[in-house]
């Protein structure tokens, strides 16, 4: 006979999240597919309404009410959640009280839209496998003939007497070192990962430090933190210009919105969240952090938004469009992934890193 332990192994590894209620409905458990897709952890949760999980998800918390009214068992199918972070999902879900002395109600829920997202993050990985290609190809198609322009232009300028004519060899020379230098950007960071014991905070924190200084105050920062976020094998360097490239984005879009009209100054918000077998492209994974950096700026157009990751892809006539693919060169080289979700108003870049320790 399975013991205790040995049913808390299955729910553990359970794709199917699990959610168990006490009769005034707040939460008592949340298997690991639960934390992932409430975007919380059981000890954040544990002990609250479930309607801090469910934001006015009315059809939901009707069918818990009448559920441990009458101690029966429902089923919806294509039901909403609005989750807390302003996340909706379509899942599928049932409701069945437990036979226990203590009344329960056992909720399991199996999102309709896993294998959209599943599918998403796989276009979204092949795509930033052919920038990779393309970039490559191209960076060798430039570099070599940029190399044999600067090398005639030296020639011809030790031949040169007249200074006049000297400086329009040295502005061939710094032009085909600056394009050098674009093209070794486009190719992201050139050097291995120098994998150390991480502190996401403290990347986070160092971010905001910058970030406060860069704005001379003028922008609000939110933190939200989820503290039983464990050290990861990373590389801190690469992983604060990661997060940098992304929040000094966000700033610059908030400083766009800004009106004196509105209520709300610019804002980003820091916010991260560990989730439980997680799948990120065709790997599923143990433990991962989700860390989202979310900016209240006009948004990014529709027409933008798919190929924002793209180099020279880039939203603003002074931006290089640079930032975002070294970006999702890092964090592709750390086994995560970088998505985007924007409306006007709220732009949200979203980070997934393993936390597991990576060969």
């Amino acid at each position: 006979m399975a013991t205790s332990a040995g049913y808390k192994h299955l729910l553990d590894n359970l794709t199917t999240a699990v959610l168990v209620l006490d009769a005034k409905l707040n939460v008592q458990y949340l298997n690991p597919s639960a934390e992932s897709l409430f975007e919380t952890s059981i000890t954040r949760a544990q002990g609250n309404p479930v309607v801090d999980l469910l934001m006015e998800s009315e059809e939901a918390l009707d069918t818990l009410h009448a559920a441990a009214l009458n101690g029966q068992s429902y089923t919806k199918r294509e039901a909403e959640f609005l989750l807390t972070s302003g996340t909706r999902l379509t899942v599928d879900y049932s409701v069945s009280p437990t036979g226990s002395q203590k009344p329960e109600l056992l909720v399991e829920i199996q999102p309709r839209d896993r294998l959209l997202r599943i599918t998403r993050e796989e276009e979204i990985i092949a795509k930033q496998e052919t920038s990779r290609i393309l970039v490559r190809g191209m960076a060798h198609e430039i570099k070599n003939p940029l190399g044999g322009i600067r090398g005639a232009a030296q020639l011809l300028d030790r031949e040169l007497i007249d200074e006049g004519q000297r400086e329009y060899t040295q502005v061939i020379i710094n032009e085909a070192d600056r394009l050098r230098s674009l093209v070794d950007r486009m190719l992201g960071p050139n050097r291995a990962l120098r994998m150390a014991p991480t502190n996401i905070h403290e990347i986070l924190e160092r971010v905001r430090t910058l970030l406060e200084a860069e704005s001379r105050g003028e922008i609000r920062f939110r933190r939200d933190y989820d503290p039983s976020l464990p050290e990861f094998q990373g590389d801190k360097e690469q992983l604060i210009q990661a997060v940098l490239n992304i929040a000094r984005n966000a700033m610059e879009a908030a400083f766009e919105h800004r009106d004196s009209s509105r209520e709300e100054p610019p804002t980003i918000t820091f916010r991260t969240r560990a989730l439980r077998q997680f799948t990120i492209g065709h790997t599923r994974h143990r433990l991962v952090c989700r860390i989202d950096v979310i900016d209240n700026g006009p948004g990014i157009p529709p027409e933008l938004l798919q190929n924002i990751f793209y180099p020279m892809i880039s939203g603003r006539a002074s931006g290089t469009g640079l930032g975002l693919s070294i970006t999702q060169s890092i964090i592709g080289q750390h086994n995560g992934l970088v998505e985007c979700e924007s409306e006007p108003g709220q732009t949200d870049f979203i980070i997934f890193l393993p936390l597991e320790d990576q060969a």
